[in-house]
């Protein structure tokens, strides 16, 4: 069995520095030795920063690599589906960053691609492995709190994005709650039959006239009887706003959000703190390192990887039964929008 895992990088952005700067510094198994991107000035810098030794401008070096076990696709939404068909015809291992695509066929044959040739596949949905998230997902699965009943998510951006990426994006559900509705299945370990959402633009009209909302509240009612709620804003004047509750028949498991420091100012006039953590780089550091490392430990010791091609397949239904709910103004099965 091999005791390290050679990686190639593919997107030499904002996440695929991320990872790769990652892996260099925080997981010993793993050996970064190519970064590919269409700009190629941007892969050559990614290289330099972390003395990776081989550069390409375009992903098809990666693949054809023989040197290369694995590859992390850090590409935009759009090429996903086809980077995972392409790595997979490789026999090269593979982390994505979500979503596959924002077409479910498109994402089935993407997973018969993975599935035809026994690679493993795990997809970024990073929050999972955020410590506090997971200390509340493993108390609630343990049973020593009881059964669940209701879960409460508040997911809130500390700033919205601009119009144009609002455009491209699918929307705030397959874009934003997205996540929300991954942390959902994970944390009451149920899956979503009907979703409920209500919205509005009250951040920026510019949203509005993009075509989507900017605040959104959405129900969830599980196979197993509980109830869920996740609020969503684009904007949070103190901060990223992140926050989940499991309340269950014996008790209660919560995580809050995530400070820089535990400064505490006491006077006559009040208590302060400081302000959460205002951006996701910062407040997810730690998960991101953790998903790198269960995804090589997973090649490695040749085991499942901990967040599956069903795993992102699951929130785009979710997300597609969010905006028929939200269009029609009624609760929506997740089978009147996926008919497998």
């Amino acid at each position: 069995m091999p005791n390290r895992v050679n990686v190639g990088v593919i997107g030499a952005g904002r996440i695929g520095r991320v990872h790769a700067g990652d892996l260099v510094r925080q997981v010993p198994a793993a050996r970064v030795v190519a970064v590919a991107d269409v700009i190629e000035d941007a892969a050559r810098k990614l290289a330099a920063d972390f003395q990776i030794p081989k550069v390409f401008d375009d992903p098809r070096a990666i693949f054809d690599d023989k040197e290369i076990d694995a590859v992390i696709i850090c590409s935009s939404t759009d090429t996903h589906a086809q980077m995972i068909e392409d790595a997979a015809a490789a026999r090269k291992h593979i982390f994505c960053e979500k979503p596959i695509a924002l077409d479910l066929a498109r994402i089935d044959r993407a997973l018969a691609a993975v599935h035809q040739a026994g690679v493993k596949l795990q997809i970024g949905f990073n929050r999972r492995f955020d410590p506090s998230f997971k200390h509340v997902h493993d108390v609630v699965a343990s049973g020593k709190i009881g059964a669940p009943h209701i879960l409460r998510i508040t997911s809130r951006d500390p700033a919205p994005p601009p119009p144009g990426y609002i455009k491209t994006s699918g929307g705030i559900f397959l874009d934003m709650t997205i996540h929300d509705f991954d942390m959902a299945r994970y944390q009451v370990g149920s899956e979503v039959e009907e979703v409920y959402a209500v919205g509005n633009v009250l951040v920026d009209p510019a949203i509005g006239q993009a075509g989507d909302i900017d605040t959104a509240v959405i129900t969830l009612r599980f196979a197993n009887g509980a109830l869920g709620v996740i609020d969503n804003s684009r904007q949070a004047v103190f901060g990223y706003d992140q926050r989940v509750e499991v309340f269950c028949s014996n008790g209660m498991a919560s995580a809050g959000n995530k400070f820089p420091d535990t400064f505490t100012q006491s006077d006559a006039t009040g208590i302060s703190t400081s302000l959460p953590l205002n951006f996701f780089m910062e407040r997810y550091s730690e998960s991101f390192i953790a998903e790198m490392k269960e995804f090589i430990q997973a090649i490695l010791e040749d085991k499942p990887t901990p967040v599956t091609g069903m795993d992102a397949r699951i929130p785009v239904v979710m997300a597609y039964a969010a905006k028929k709910s939200y269009a029609e103004r009624r609760p929506v099965r997740l089978s009147e929008v996926d008919m497998r």
